[in-house]
């Protein structure tokens, strides 16, 4: 179904039919994810910090895992507390300066990443959607647009 038919609305330039197209699709997209996560009890901000700790491959501070969220969030810090209290992560006091904080991934968060990456299933990009250089192609200009916007705000 078309944008148009969806929204039922008709739009004033290209550009404005994208921008909304890309949030009503980003929010089918996150609804998606949403639901595959709940079977693991996770959130998608949660998810995501769980990715950015697995990456560092070892402690890092916490506001360096809040500028890389996907979605920025004020209540980062609320959402590690759910995941240490899960066992997922482990906070780190900075024996120079007790007011730094470290976060690490433990064990269990591991284990679980592990478990999601062998369950995940992305064939919703594939089929039917989009070819590999078509995906290429949208990711440049998604590239294109936010670095607009990042130099906008």
């Amino acid at each position: 179904m078309k944008i148009e038919e969806r929204v039922q609305a008709n739009f004033s330039s290209e550009q404005q039919k994208v921008i909304i197209n890309l949030r009503i699709t980003s929010n089918v997209i996150a609804a998606h994810q949403q639901q595959f996560m709940d079977r693991f009890d996770l959130t998608m901000p949660q998810f995501n910090i769980l990715r950015i700790l697995r990456g560092a491959k070892g402690p890092i501070n916490v506001n360096t895992v809040k500028d890389r969220m996907i979605e920025r969030s004020p209540n980062t810090t609320r959402l590690m507390d759910k995941l240490i209290d899960k066992g997922l992560i482990e906070r780190i006091r900075c024996e120079q300066d007790r007011r730094v904080v470290y976060v690490n991934i433990s064990e269990l968060g591991q284990e679980l990443l592990k478990q999601i990456d062998e369950t995940s299933d992305f064939s919703y990009l594939t089929h039917p959607a989009i070819s590999d250089q078509e995906a290429t192609q949208l990711s440049d200009l998604l590239d294109k647009l936010r670095e607009t916007y990042e130099h906008i705000v």
